[in-house]
This record gives C-alpha cells, sequence and structure tokens, in this order.
C-alpha cells in the first residue's frame, strides 16, 4: 500500500472533474485555495486530462506545491474525433466518447479512496456534478463524504431547478428573475442529456455544494437556492482562479512554469493605452466554419480597434492526439491588422490577459470559467454564447449585471438560420468599447470587480464561506 503522507488525525480532499478544461481548470485551482489550509489534495484523473489540466493552469504551478498529489490513471483508449464546425448544434458532441470512458476511473478511484480511508480521520471528495458514477463507492466508507462541485453559476443552477419544478411563484424576489429566459433547447446534445440523467441519481448521497462564485455576485441566486434545499449547504468560495497575483506582474514572473518568460501577448499589451484592447476567444469548445472566422476576422478590423484574438480549434478529447484543422484566416490578413492586433493560436495566458491594464473588454462564449475570469478582474464582457449553460450566463452577465452587452441574441433569427456577420461583429466591439454604455459597463465591472477581490481577503464573504468549508470538512 503507498504512502501518501497522510496519517490518522488528517482530513485527505479528493478532486475529481470531468475532463473537459473548462472544469479541470476550475477544481485544478481549487486546490490552491485548499493547500492554504495544510489540507493534502489528490487530483484525479486520466493521464492524458492531469497533464491537460498541468499544462494550461496560469498565475501558478502546481508541480511547485508538495501536497497535492496528481493520480494518473491509464483507461482504455477511446474516440478522440475532430470538431465538426458545420453540425447544426455548436454543443461539442465529438467530446461524448471521453465522457463516457470516465466510467472506467469508478475501480481506481474506488480502490484509491478505500486506501485513503484506512490512514486519514476523513476523505473529503468534491467531484464535479457529471462525475457522481466515479466517485459512488465512497458509501462504503464510514469516514468518507462527499461534496458536488457545480461548474456553472448558481443563476444557471437555480434556473434548472425552478423549471424542473414548474417555475412556482418566487416572493420577495424584486425581479431578479428575467421575463425572457433563454430556452435550453439546442444547448445540450441528446446523448449529453442522458449522460446527466445517468449522474442525477447518484448524487442523493452528497453533503453539500460547492460553487465557483461569490455572494458578491449571485447572491439573490444562492438565497435561492438555499431556500430549495435547506437541508444541504451550498458553499460560495469563489472565485477559485487566483485574483489579486494576476494583476501583479511580479508574481506572475517568480510563478510561472515557464521560467518566468512573459507570453508574446503581454509584451504587446504594455505597449497599448489604458483598457484600449478587446480580448476575443471563444474558449475551448467552439468550432467554428471557416466563413464564420472570415466574417469575425472583418469585423474585428473594421472596428478599427485594438484587439487579441485566441484562434484555436476547439479541443478534442484527447488534446494531445496530433491531428487537428488548421484555421484559414483572409489571405493578407495578419499583416494588415499587424499596427492593432495580434492572433493567437497557441495557448494563450488568459487570466493574465484579461488581468492586464490594457485590456477593456472581452468578447466571450460566456462558458462559466470565462466570466468568473473577467468578472474578477473587472473587465465587461460582449457575449456570444454558443451552447450549454451559456445563454444564461450571457443573460446574467448582461441584463442582470449590467456589465456586458449582447453581440449575438440566443434564439434570434440569426443564431438560427445565418452565421454571426462582420458588421454585427463590428458593432458589438464599438458598442463595448467605444460608446458611452460601453464606458458604464466598464465602470460598473471594474466596480464589482474590486468588490469580488475583496470578498477572497479576510473578512470578505467568499473568504468567510471558504472558512465555514474548512471548519466544516475538517470538524
Amino acid at each position: 500500500m503507498a504512502n501518501h503522507g497522510n496519517c490518522q488525525s488528517q482530513v485527505v480532499v479528493v478532486l475529481v472533474p470531468l475532463p473537459m478544461q473548462g472544469h479541470l481548470n476550475q477544481l485544478l485551482h481549487l486546490s490552491r485555495l485548499l493547500l492554504a489550509y495544510k489540507i493534502p489534495i489528490h487530483f484525479v484523473g486520466t493521464a492524458i486530462h492531469n497533464r491537460q489540466a498541468k499544462l494550461r493552469v496560469h498565475g501558478w504551478n502546481p508541480t511547485s506545491f508538495s501536497d497535492i498529489h496528481f493520480h494518473d490513471y491509464s483507461i482504455p483508449s477511446f474516440p478522440s474525433p475532430l470538431p465538426n464546425p458545420n453540425q447544426k448544434s455548436k454543443f461539442p458532441s465529438h467530446l461524448q466518447p471521453s465522457f463516457e470512458a470516465t466510467r472506467h476511473l469508478r475501480k481506481p478511484v474506488g480502490a484509491l479512496l478505500r486506501e485513503l480511508s484506512s490512514n486519514a480521520r476523513r476523505v473529503v471528495v468534491i467531484h464535479d456534478s457529471l462525475m457522481a458514477s466515479v466517485v459512488q463507492d465512497f458509501v462504503s466508507l464510514a469516514n468518507a463524504e462527499s461534496y458536488i462541485f457545480h461548474s456553472i453559476s448558481a443563476f444557471a443552477m437555480f434556473l434548472y431547478f425552478w423549471e424542473s419544478t414548474g417555475k412556482p411563484p418566487l416572493y420577495s424576489t424584486n425581479n431578479i428573475v428575467p421575463e425572457h429566459i433563454p430556452s435550453l433547447e439546442g444547448c445540450f446534445s441528446a446523448e449529453f442529456l442522458d449522460f446527466i440523467a445517468s449522474q442525477h441519481g447518484l448524487q442523493k448521497f452528497k453533503s453539500g455544494c460547492l460553487f465557483n462564485t461569490s455572494r458578491v455576485i449571485e447572491k439573490p441566486y444562492l438565497d435561492l437556492l438555499d431556500s430549495i434545499n435547506k437541508a444541504k449547504k451550498n458553499w460560495a468560495i469563489g472565485p477559485f482562479n487566483p485574483v489579486n497575483s494576476i494583476i501583479d506582474k511580479k508574481f506572475v514572473r517568480n510563478n510561472n512554469k515557464n521560467n518566468g518568460k512573459r507570453h508574446k501577448c503581454l509584451d504587446w499589451l504594455d505597449k497599448q493605452a489604458p483598457r484600449s484592447v478587446i480580448y476575443v476567444c471563444f474558449g475551448t469548445t467552439t468550432a467554428l466554419t471557416e466563413e464564420q472566422i472570415k466574417e469575425i476576422a472583418l469585423g474585428l478590423e473594421q472596428s478599427k480597434q485594438k484587439f487579441i484574438w485566441v484562434l484555436r480549434e476547439a479541443d478534442k478529447g484527447d488534446v494531445f492526439n496530433g491531428e487537428f484543422r488548421k484555421m484559414e484566416l483572409p489571405k493578407g490578413y495578419e499583416e494588415r491588422v499587424r499596427s492593432v492586433g495580434i492572433v493567437l493560436r497557441d495557448w494563450a495566458p488568459q487570466l493574465e490577459i484579461l488581468g492586464h491594464p490594457s485590456t477593456g473588454g472581452f468578447m466571450s462564449h460566456c462558458g462559466w470559467n470565462s466570466c468568473m475570469e473577467s468578472i474578477t478582474m473587472g473587465v465587461p464582457i460582449a457575449a456570444w454564447p454558443m451552447h450549454s449553460d451559456q445563454p444564461r450566463n450571457a443573460v446574467l452577465v448582461t441584463k442582470l449585471l449590467k456589465i456586458g452587452n449582447v453581440v449575438k441574441e440566443w434564439g434570434s433569427k440569426e443564431e438560427k438560420e445565418d452565421m454571426v456577420t462582420a458588421t454585427t461583429v463590428e458593432n458589438g466591439v464599438k458598442k463595448l468599447m467605444t460608446s458611452k454604455e460601453g464606458d458604464e459597463m466598464r465602470k460598473r465591472a471594474a466596480q464589482l470587480g474590486v468588490a469580488v477581490r475583496q470578498s477572497m481577503a479576510d473578512g470578505g464573504a467568499s473568504r468567510i464561506e471558504l472558512e465555514s468549508f474548512i471548519s466544516h470538512i475538517t470538524r
């Protein structure tokens, strides 16, 4: 039996993420928060996905901590097809085989939990809501308990519960739920909905839930979630990602994985005026057609605004499998825009870009991980949702928090029938970056960013909830 440095007096935490970048990233960042309390962390996944998580994390270096243990499990090979940018739905159906393959983790994870259980006072399992089947054997261990990590906003989570119970009347909520909520039609594939359903029944043994959010951002929706299930506590302990450290250049140089070297785009940003650059990135699961790429390119050029555009193919189930689609731009484009923008085709340091004083806006798909990073850094969002919870996150950002504008309305004629035109892209950029309304959004975003960062300091809302969770699991 391996010795992982545990003794009978210790509480250990096992983190089990879904193998998608936005999910891997959030739980790896959570490990950093827990490590501050000297709690040993066991990060569980396939060898491929653990490697992916460590390679892409920004703002700190997981390998510099002795109390985080990565368990790289081998599972049978699974199909890792290329994304299909021409499919009707933007949901990344090509990742489904990697989701199904996680079922092979149940046996090794169960063995790990039994081993840890024999040495530790308590084993605390924090698992993605969609990995309940992998950790289900914890119920046989008297000193183990599980907590569900919801990778989406509290707003989106509340809407799911509210709609599933027939939308009962909400009292004393001051219209916190907008009249028009985007439908979930087209947000998920049928196969993924079946996968969600297969996990749902195994979540009943949870001891509570964790959210990567703050009551500073989503207090009304967290309060509503608390009222739905009073027996199980919800802890809002975000943002998980580093906050002030990203804005501190010296810290980043001393704590990154690249021997103190900064990404070239950060040097470019140093030369730009404050809040003058829009960062454009649609996450790791969005596959764009060649025609749509061309329209985005022309729209950015026509806007005449400084930009950094991350142009990468959507992740495959195995990101280290060498086959990928080359993303083509109009001939001569990068030379034409050289004085105003740069196109990145490698992995970009998103946190550092958003935390840079020259960044004044973020055109985003509104994945919750990206929303939280942007909110943390006080950067407003030009919302262009693609699938999953993103359309509802866009509502939270633009209509409720009022820290962004809509590039493309979910369910609009343009979304259903045509691509988003260059003119639409241009107008979305200009509204955020050059209009009086955009300036107001930027001001609100900056104020919210300060409040969110302060929530992680001593006495702040998120720090209080984090310490409440730590006290609970170490009781």
